[in-house]
């Protein structure tokens, strides 16, 4: 199954005078610290309330300095559960974002076609990916799938590789 697997992260900004200049720092700094590699991870502002349910600005200011609540989003492919999409999302961002807090906020279990023969949806899958390739997206598959099968989870996605994946994976392992 794919999920789109939602983070937020809290994001230190120095030398800000308001909250719309800390939003727009924070933005830039966490696309350059993930792009080029997770160039797929769509950032946007998060969402704060106060304890009595207020809705608060995403950035809390205090000495010039501040702390912006960012809503980070990816979909991760070919996972078995919830819980191994988040695992694969937080690893993925969490290793271009350093002593950047994250946790997860959402975990929504994209649709597929429910067919009763699963062969014919593993080709559907690959088609799609195929399609994209030369595209900047049609890297994602092939990226998430490797941590996939590569994060020590034992068995979860040895599976369910496919066949030139495989293969990728024991090339980059020989290196």
């Amino acid at each position: 199954m794919d999920c789109r697997v939602v983070v937020e992260a809290a994001v230190p900004v120095y030398d800000v005078e308001n909250a719309d200049e800390a939003i727009r720092i924070a933005i830039s700094k966490t696309g350059e610290m993930l792009n080029p590699d997770l160039n797929y991870v769509e950032i946007d502002m998060g969402s704060r309330t106060s304890p009595g349910g207020e809705e608060l600005p995403p950035a809390f200011i205090a000495a010039d300095e501040a702390l912006v609540a960012l809503e980070l989003e990816m979909t991760v492919f070919n996972v078995d559960r919830r819980e191994h999409a988040s695992r694969i999302a937080r690893k993925e961002i969490g290793q271009r974002l350093h002593n950047i807090p994250l946790s997860v906020l959402e975990v929504e279990i994209l649709e597929e076609d429910e067919d009763d023969d699963g062969e014919d949806h593993e080709v559907e899958g690959d088609e799609k990916r195929e399609d994209g390739g030369d595209e900047d997206h049609g890297d994602d598959g092939g990226d998430e799938h490797e941590v996939n099968s590569g994060d020590g989870e034992g068995n979860d996605g040895d599976e369910d590789l496919l066949p030139e994946f495989e293969e990728m994976v024991e090339e980059s392992e020989r290196s």
